[in-house]
């Protein structure tokens, strides 16, 4: 089956036309232009096809689409994940929806918890992060890009990197009812 991206035109034309030299000639002579703008119409998918195009055109994206808290040192994978979200961030700026996209998309895993949660002062939040390997620079970086999400009226208090571990915890507990207690360790 031919495609649109290596269809020759001397191969469509109709019978009547398949007889006439000056049309396979005009055909044959416009295929390649005719298959070199089929292929220009890929690079036009940009947002479908953000997870192929190169380092470049990531960065000439997050340009265009004003990603405010754009660090072209972040690894490539991050800066792909912050061209993607940035239209949905644009129309949700303000609200803690986006703010928390903004701490999976920096932390990888996090929460926004407002003042009337945690009994703080009225205005402020606090983010938490269950990532303990997040660095300053993580950190110094997601309170400016938090500026350009967050509703200017509330303010940002505290980043918290909880830790959970599991840990098997052992307990016992005696009651004594007479005069001899016999204490035995149990394998």
């Amino acid at each position: 089956m031919t495609d649109i991206f290596s269809v020759s035109l001397s191969d469509i034309l109709p019978e009547s036309l398949k007889r006439d030299p000056d049309s396979v000639f005009i055909a044959e002579a416009l295929t390649p232009e005719f298959q070199e703008t089929s292929k220009a119409i890929k690079l036009t998918e940009i947002m479908s096809g953000i997870d192929e195009h190169p380092e470049e055109v990531i960065d000439l994206l997050a340009w265009q689409f004003h990603v405010d808290f754009y660090d072209p040192d972040l690894p490539l994978e991050t800066r792909r994940e912050l061209v993607k979200n940035s239209l949905t961030w644009h129309r949700r700026k303000g609200t803690p929806a986006a703010v928390e996209e903004l701490i999976t998309t920096v932390f990888g895993d996090g929460r926004v918890e407002e003042w009337f949660e945690y009994g703080g002062q009225p205005g402020y939040f606090k983010v938490i992060t269950n990532n303990r390997d997040v660095t300053t620079e993580q950190a110094l970086m997601f309170t400016r890009a938090l500026n350009s999400v967050k509703n200017t009226r509330s303010w940002l208090e505290k980043i918290e990197i909880s830790q959970v571990e599991d840990h098997t915890l052992y307990f016992a507990g005696i009651i004594h009812m007479g005069d001899k207690i016999t204490v035995k360790q149990v394998t």
